[in-house]
């Protein structure tokens, strides 16, 4: 049960968090320094989200063995194209898609547009290699945009200008032909998403960096050999992304951008559970990770538990990050039943504690053993997700504890002293997946405390 003693605090919050995306393409007045890359004005309703869903979808759903299927395997690319007479996505919902993120508690969603295989969902008059021209004959980036836009939520792209159907790719300054016409792709798929699509609030790229040309490692004779860590490719081939990003100003400044483009980031990405790191409050960042498995479709792979979910979400937003969570749907479209209900199940814990992740920021605790605290104003979330044996004891706030209360139940007791605070609840009242405390402190905390054990 809620206690009515911090509804008032996180009030303006939650009306809000229901739809971040309210002040959606609407222009509110802006001076020069909120527009710069990363300034905490660009970057608020980001932060305040907290929580968004992530899709990859292509032609690797059909072998149902992850979206690095055709490199894997490997399947040549002639053969590997045939996939798309058999992709007709025919159950492809995006109002279900912008549903299913609605109910999982997300407030943005991204969607490949075309992962590293080349395949596009949107349409390209330079390529026939696209849901528009294939089995499909549809453009599910148009019907993406427009259900998640509808659904009141922010609109994130997918995009990676790596292509594995072009050698020059991974030998950029041989195969010149061949890299100067992945760069042209490159750039005229970057026109078509940019102008044909309306307001989009993300562009997440990946595997366009200049350091990730012949992944990584250059070519010595006939040896392919790895760049040592921090050296940079130094070959003649450069992608032109000054050229994109120049566009992405004139025609799309309010969107964000990631790390992985050679271009002036608003949030950087960790990538995977064991990505998650540390505090750190010095840059906008989300760690990015799958319900199951791979990130697209993997074949009968079961979706980590709501505990492990809840932990990533909590972990987070206690490190001052987002949580990008991954579901693969399968051939036709649709999401996998279980990672479906998965979602829905974090959706139901965010509809009742929501205000603890939720429009906060991390701290003033670093995270520890116990677990993480998030905070808002002068309210502190206590979340702890391991309890000791005994009582959770943590060292003094800079403030006074005025009140305090609970919002998974059970009595809760907290002693402050001049040294340290203590944190006490009998077992029976500990909430299997997150005990969360609220503290309402006399003054907002500034800084980060260590959390001791």
């Amino acid at each position: 049960m809620k206690t009515p003693l911090f509804a008032t605090c996180a009030a303006l919050c939650i009306a809000t968090s229901g739809n971040l995306a309210m002040a959606d393409n609407a222009v509110a007045p802006q001076t020069a320094s909120d527009n710069q890359p990363g300034s905490d004005a660009r970057i608020k309703w980001w932060r305040d989200a907290r929580f968004g869903m992530f899709l990859h979808y292509g032609l690797y759903a059909i072998p149902g063995k992850g979206e690095w299927a055709e490199w894997n395997e490997p399947i040549p690319p002639e053969e590997y194209a045939k996939l798309a007479g058999e992709f007709t996505a025919e159950h492809f919902d995006a109002k279900a898609i912008a549903q299913l993120a609605k109910d999982s508690g997300a407030k943005y969603v991204v969607l490949t547009s075309r992962h590293h295989d080349g395949f596009c969902l949107f349409d390209d008059k330079g390529n026939d290699y696209t849901t528009v021209k294939t089995a499909a004959k549809r453009d599910l980036i148009a019907e993406y945009v427009k259900a998640v836009r509808d659904a009141g939520l922010k609109v994130g792209i997918y995009y990676s200008p790596l292509d594995w159907r072009y050698p020059g790719y991974f030998m950029p300054d041989f195969y010149t032909d061949s890299s100067r016409a992945m760069r042209a792709q490159y750039q005229r798929q970057m026109d078509e998403l940019i102008h044909n699509y309306g307001p989009i609030d993300i562009f997440w790229f990946d595997g366009g960096e200049q350091d990730w040309l012949s992944f990584g490692g250059d070519w010595k004779g006939i040896d392919h050999v790895c760049r040592p860590q921090g050296e940079h490719f130094k070959g003649k081939f450069n992608w032109g992304h000054a050229e994109v990003y120049a566009k992405l100003q004139q025609f799309q400044p309010r969107a964000l951008l990631n790390t992985r483009a050679d271009m002036p980031e608003d949030f950087k990405n960790r990538e995977g559970d064991k990505a998650m790191g540390d505090y750190d409050d010095s840059y906008a960042w989300e760690l990015c990770t799958t319900i199951a498995g791979a990130w697209g479709y993997e074949l009968g792979v079961q979706p980590k538990s709501l505990r492990k979910c809840i932990e990533l979400l909590t972990g987070a937003a206690g490190r001052d990050g987002n949580l990008l969570l991954n579901v693969g749907p399968r051939p036709d479209g649709t999401i996998d039943p279980e990672q479906a209900a998965r979602m829905r199940e974090i959706g139901a814990w965010l509809g009742k504690y929501g205000e603890s992740i939720y429009c906060t920021r991390g701290g003033p605790y670093l995270p520890a053993s116990y677990g993480v605290s998030t905070r808002r104003g002068n309210v502190v979330y206590i979340h702890i997700l391991a309890w000791p044996d005994g009582d959770v004891v943590l060292p003094k706030l800079p403030a006074k504890v005025v009140k305090n209360g609970f919002l998974t139940g059970g009595a809760v007791r907290v002693t402050q002293n001049a040294d340290s605070l203590t944190i006490s609840m009998d077992a029976k009242d500990r909430d299997a997946l997150d005990t969360i405390v609220v503290l309402e402190l006399d003054a907002p905390v500034v800084g980060v405390i260590p959390a001791g054990k």
